[in-house]
């Protein structure tokens, strides 16, 4: 249906909200806390996968690691203007996207979000008892002063701080559709998690790293990595690819990521697809335990069903599997991570008293 088709529709009906989706743009989820006259700005979280992935699913990281202080101060700009239209006493969340430089609003939320809690955690500051103290009349400046909150918020960015990394917890393996088939383990607008984990460190690949091992299991630190990606993200697996190889991971590939990782002088091992009948595939490569970490983004509708086949036999096999290439990055950030150091284990407190 073309869209004076759904226009015309619309006025025999109900009113059509036409969305125009974002492509590669960074989501931004923001916690505050506004008074009516002063805005403090619990935290500033960057989404690990692109926008377009339910907040609730995707991976984040506080403080953000790539956003510059020109940005922040844009967010906080926003956010205030917003929470002061709105009329919000108590907290508020924003969430944002970030494209090609320019700041867009997705939502904002005059309460409380799942991820205030995180955010207390890895910055000590309890936002839920300050921002009850704000409902009941009292104000930012006088919290300030009595220590309840810091006297500098989350618009300067600390490189010294501690790095806390959020993940989803996705346990696909109990999710079963009403034909008794997986439920496809790529991400998208609708949430599916059922629980979140925190890793904390001075660094955004030993954070990562931690959480994946919370949520996951951990990631592997040697073997073999299928690889099979659509068209558009060809050009962005290259350099991870390469890092995993100059790891001494073997790369199994399908055809045409083979190919364009040749001409990369990437070496690869060569895998049919599931059409090809007689030859080995990669859902036989995983079930006997050959494959050890599986990178797979959604690729046309042609090539979907094996997509499909291939997260079904990952998750089957409890085996890590990256459906983003900006989470298969991060991924390979974290394990050379994991083979250079052992996890560091310090305190909540300690951490916070390094602030």
């Amino acid at each position: 249906m073309t869209a004076p088709d759904m226009a015309d529709a619309s006025r025999h009906s109900a009113p059509l909200l036409i969305d125009r989706f974002l492509d590669d743009a960074t989501e931004i989820d923001v916690d505050a806390i506004f008074d009516g006259h002063e805005l403090f700005l619990g935290g500033v979280m960057q989404h690990i996968q692109e926008a377009g992935i339910h907040s609730g699913d995707s991976a984040c990281v506080l403080p953000t690691i790539t956003l510059s202080q020109e940005m922040i101060d844009q967010i906080f700009a926003a956010t205030e203007a917003i929470a002061r239209g709105v009329g919000v006493v108590g907290l508020v969340n924003i969430q944002f996207a970030i494209q090609s430089g320019v700041l867009y609003v997705i939502e904002a939320n005059p309460r409380a979000s799942r991820t205030v809690p995180f955010v207390s955690k890895a910055t000590g500051v309890s936002l839920a008892h300050a921002a009850t103290r704000i409902m009941m009349g009292e104000t930012i400046e006088q919290l300030k002063a009595e220590g309840t909150l810091p006297q500098m918020d989350a618009r300067l960015l600390d490189l010294e701080s501690p790095i806390a990394v959020k993940e989803a917890v996705l346990p696909f393996k109990r999710f079963v559709t009403a034909q008794g088939t997986v439920v496809d383990t790529v991400l998208g607008p609708e949430m599916r998690s059922t629980g979140e984990v925190m890793g904390i460190d001075m660094t955004f690949p030993a954070a990562f790293a931690k959480a994946e091992r919370a949520a996951f299991g951990g990631l592997p630190t040697k073997g073999a990595v299928f690889v099979s990606v659509s068209n558009r993200d060809k050009a962005a697996m290259i350099l991870p690819v390469l890092q995993l190889v100059d790891m001494g991971f073997t790369i199994y590939a399908t055809s045409g990521t083979s190919k364009v990782l040749g001409r990369y002088g990437i070496p690869t091992q060569p895998v049919a697809k599931l059409s090809e009948r007689g030859k080995t595939n990669v859902v036989d490569l995983i079930s006997s335990g050959t494959i050890d970490m599986v990178v797979n983004t959604p690729n046309s509708q042609g090539a979907r069903a094996d997509g499909y086949s291939i997260r079904a036999a990952t998750t089957a096999a409890d085996l890590p599997i990256m459906t983003t290439i900006s989470e298969f990055a991060a991924g390979v950030q974290a394990i050379k991570n994991m083979r250079s150091q052992r996890p560091g284990i310090t305190t909540l407190q300690d951490h916070h008293a390094s602030r």
